[in-house]
């Protein structure tokens, strides 16, 4: 059955994440596998010939969805394919692990074999690769720092040093070559089941946090 996650997302200043880190800090834990409280994330995403998701992001149409191939610190051995998608203000985010190997064909287009694999999710990329055009885009690189805490099924993550491949793919390659996405970004993201605690609420209310959401994605696209 899908899970559905409630989602906030917004840009905040330097001072804003310095606040909400000393705060989080006093009520929650850090993600257990952040190396030293941070870690690095790559993405490639995908969209096809017309920009789809990227348009459907900028215009806030209420039902869209996007896939990205991910991995952590530059380790190659744990790669995930996910597909993210938002109905209603609420966010899912399947996912199906990966290896190198595979990962390299797709981004090369040697996508034949995906439709004989037992992962549903690779066979849905597949079928929207083969007919809708669906294709990988750019990389976007930053650094995160993530925050849980249990009640709620809460995470709070901070992400800065937001980067873009520009129009490369060559997403596994450590030497791949990356630029600032425009001015520095830093993105506050919160997410939580039923309810989020007030606790938590406080902890992440800033005085100039941003009203509208923002998209590594479309920003890495727009400055790409």
């Amino acid at each position: 059955m899908p899970h559905f996650r409630h989602e906030i997302k917004h840009e905040i200043t330097y001072s804003d994440m310095l606040s909400i880190k000393s705060r989080m800090d006093l009520i929650a834990g850090r993600d257990k596998n952040a190396k030293d409280g941070t870690y690095f994330i790559r993405s490639l995403y995908f969209d096809n010939l017309y920009d789809k998701a990227l348009k459907e992001k900028i215009d806030g149409v209420n039902m869209r969805e996007k896939f990205r191939i991910r991995f952590y610190n530059f380790d190659t051995s744990y790669i995930m394919l996910e597909k993210k998608s938002k109905i209603n203000g609420l966010c899912e985010k399947r996912q199906a692990r990966i290896s190198e190997d595979e990962a390299k064909a797709i981004v090369n287009g040697n996508i034949e074999w995906m439709k004989e694999t037992d992962r549903d999710l690779l066979k849905e990329l597949y079928v929207k690769m083969k007919y809708q055009g669906l294709r990988p885009k750019t990389i976007v690189d930053y650094d995160r720092e993530p925050f849980v805490y249990a009640p709620g099924n809460v995470r709070v993550t901070l992400d800065y040093n937001i980067r873009t491949g520009l129009d490369s793919t060559d997403f596994l390659n450590p030497k791949c070559i990356t630029l600032p996405a425009g001015e520095e970004h830093i993105v506050l993201e919160v997410k939580w089941d039923e309810y989020l605690p007030e606790i938590i609420k406080a902890a992440v209310a800033t005085p100039t946090t941003h009203s509208t959401s923002f998209s590594k994605y479309a920003t890495c696209r727009i400055y790409g």
